[in-house]
């Protein structure tokens, strides 16, 4: 496999990633002769299915052992994806889905740049007692190869709503702090559950987490020393895990 091979694989593997159902998959065995091949592989259409974090290097194995049995086999996917998909589509979400949604907000504007993979949006109360476990979520990220905004260390919109939306759709993981149960940060983490992006949710109190949100493993913390370093020694592994 050459040069050329390798880049196109991995400009349809984001392609694919971005908008491949398992239907998608059947159709393209179908059309290319490679039917067998893509239902054979142990773990292509299973992780699609439980959007499984290791579905990107599925996709990667299976068009490379295409590629190898056939290269013409590239313009295949290329012309099939683009009867399928226009190729301006924009993913901004952290995994693949079955079944996709389009909407065009009306308070927001869909921001021109793209979703940033090293970036973690910050949603938390704007308090000075919060100053202490905003820096931890910094550290943290650090740490795991991230790094940090919140909306306050931004200033791009005269609307400060768009600023968050804008934080929340470039970034590929969100941390939101529910305590004092801020009603912002409920609306934000709202935001960041539409656009499908991965949440992360702390706080001083369980009691403070939304009903909805308990089925999620929550980080609690004590705002004291012991207790921001007790969240930083559990969310910084986190964060490494999903960065890694």
């Amino acid at each position: 496999m050459n040069l050329e091979q390798g880049q196109k694989i991995l400009n349809l593997k984001d392609r694919i990633v971005a908008n491949f159902t398992r239907e998608n998959w059947v159709e393209l065995g179908l059309l290319t002769g490679f039917h067998d091949l893509i239902n054979g592989h142990s773990r292509l259409l299973r992780s699609l299915a439980w959007g499984d974090e290791d579905y990107t290097d599925n996709v990667i194995n299976v068009l490379t052992g295409m590629t190898t049995q056939n290269p013409s086999v590239l313009s295949a996917i290329e012309d099939y994806l683009n009867t399928k998909y226009e190729e301006e589509t924009i993913y901004v979400s952290a995994r693949p889905a079955e079944r996709k949604i389009t909407f065009s907000p009306s308070v927001f504007e869909i921001p021109n740049t793209p979703v940033e993979a090293d970036l973690v949006a910050v949603m938390m109360p704007f308090d000075v007692s919060m100053a202490g476990v905003y820096e931890t979520i910094r550290n943290s990220c650090i740490f795991a190869g991230y790094r940090a905004l919140r909306a306050d260390d931004i200033w791009d919109n005269s609307v400060i709503i768009q600023d968050i939306f804008s934080l929340i759709y470039r970034s590929s993981v969100v941390v939101v702090d529910f305590t004092g149960k801020n009603p912002n940060v409920m609306y934000e983490t709202g935001i960041a559950h539409t656009l499908g992006k991965l949440v992360i949710p702390i706080s001083q109190s369980l009691e403070d987490t939304p009903f909805d949100m308990r089925h999620h493993r929550v980080l609690t913390y004590y705002p004291n020393q012991e207790g921001l370093q007790a969240l930083a020694n559990s969310l910084g592994p986190k964060l490494q895990n999903i960065r890694a």
